[in-house]
């Protein structure tokens, strides 16, 4: 009579040992891929530098890129500068809707608000890049050419697109982090007599303002790694640009441009990969924004 619920206990340990053992193996093997990848971007990106090729501060702040050249040269300034203006513009674009909209679901009308922007919100997260990138082109590069000087093309173009593109993202976690705001914040707000922008501008924007930033930091992240949509509007020119109407070019769109017309090994392949490095260290500052303000999100 006493076998069977040792006969339990043993299959219950296994089942246990099992799950453990598969969970372990499947983080180690996250950690293994992600130390791989690093290592990998880590020793092609600093091997320019290494092999005595290019200079780091001709690199980071040199405004020529002509690797063809009888004088080859390697700046990739322009396309620093590119990834952070178009990323810094859309993101300005953005966050107000973001989080008006965001409001407008959970704030002002949470019923039917909710069911009119949920689906659309979930529409513009499931588009791919190559259409945001042939609408850019159908639509907003047209009427940047009729409406300012120049040939439509662009950072504004990029800017634009990119707006369209982070929109989710920030609505989201906006919404969330409204959704997650204490009601007696709220209710001890209206007990004191004041009214429901009042509450919004002073109670519930400030306290959820770090959750808020958290989304507008994953949209910037996921703006500064774009490379299609932007590919296709911006120009792709290799020089720092004096207005919002002239062409450019990103980290992201030198890459997927030249990557494949190089050889392993050779100084433009060495510098393309310094770009990447570029890229995955602008990640970890991303990745590290996010965790500060995490730690302030504590209401």
């Amino acid at each position: 009579m006493r076998v069977e619920p040792k006969k339990k206990i043993e299959k219950h340990h296994l089942e246990d040992f099992v799950g453990r053992a598969y969970m372990s193996f499947c983080v180690l093997l996250l950690i293994v891929i992600i130390v791989s990848m690093v290592y990998f971007v880590a020793s092609k990106g600093i091997s320019t530098f290494t092999s005595g090729d290019v200079k780091i501060t001709e690199f980071l702040f040199g405004t020529k890129w002509s690797p063809e050249g009888d004088t080859p040269s390697y700046g990739a300034f322009p396309f620093i500068a590119g990834s952070f203006l178009v990323t810094l513009i859309a993101a300005l674009i953005a966050s107000p809707l973001s989080i008006c909209a965001a409001l407008f679901m959970t704030e002002i009308v949470p019923g039917w608000g909710k069911k009119l922007l949920q689906p659309v919100i979930e529409l513009l997260s499931g588009i791919p890049s190559v259409v945001y990138g042939f609408v850019g082109l159908s639509v907003i590069v047209p009427f940047l050419r009729n409406t300012f000087p120049g040939q439509g093309i662009g950072v504004a173009a990029g800017a634009l697109v990119l707006s369209v593109m982070i929109l989710p993202t920030i609505t989201s976690v906006a919404a969330d982090a409204l959704a997650s705001l204490p009601q007696n914040l709220k209710e001890s707000s209206f007990a004191l007599g004041a009214t429901r922008w009042q509450t919004i501008a002073r109670v519930i924007l400030p306290t959820t303002f770090p959750a808020i930033m958290t989304g507008v930091v994953l949209g910037m992240a996921r703006a500064f790694g774009e490379a299609l949509a932007v590919q296709m509007v911006i120009g792709n020119a290799p020089f720092v640009p004096k207005s919002l109407f002239e062409s450019a070019s990103t980290l992201t769109s030198v890459i997927t441009l030249s990557m494949g017309n190089t050889t392993m090994g050779s100084p433009q392949n060495n510098a393309l990969w310094s770009m990447a490095l570029v890229l995955m260290l602008m990640t970890f500052v991303f990745v590290l924004l996010v965790r500060m303000l995490e730690r302030r999100n504590k209401i």
